[in-house]
């Protein structure tokens, strides 16, 4: 747990570490200092993105180590603000990605994670 991401609002972790993979739970776009929520697609992603980051970083594993994001939208014409976002933060080979579009709770975008946790040296 992290409190560089926001603690989680259910009775779940901010993420799993399981034979060798780090599980990250759906990501809100809410500042994990102040609490707030920005109501633009970009700004949102950004701040999921960012959260996403320090989970893994508490985990023990960076962007670069993610093999599947999944990603809800609650409106799939956000998609291409969404995805020029997403390019900030992930570079080739791009992890496995599914984009949906889905039912949130006053928010417009939430991302969850696999990493694969890297080999010791």
């Amino acid at each position: 747990m992290t409190s560089a991401a926001p603690r989680p609002a259910g009775p779940y972790s901010q993420a799993i570490r399981a034979g060798g993979l780090v599980f990250v739970a759906g990501q809100r776009p809410q500042d994990p200092v102040t609490g707030q929520i920005n109501d633009e697609i970009g700004a949102q992603t950004r701040q999921v993105l960012q959260n996403v980051r320090s989970v893994l970083e508490a985990a023990g594993c960076t962007l670069a180590d993610v093999v599947k994001v999944a990603v809800y939208l609650a409106d799939l014409r956000d998609f291409d603000t969404f995805n020029a976002v997403y390019r900030e933060f992930f570079s080739e080979p791009y992890p496995a990605r599914t984009t949906v579009g889905s039912s949130l709770r006053g928010i417009l975008v939430e991302i969850d994670v696999i990493a694969s946790v890297p080999s010791a040296s």
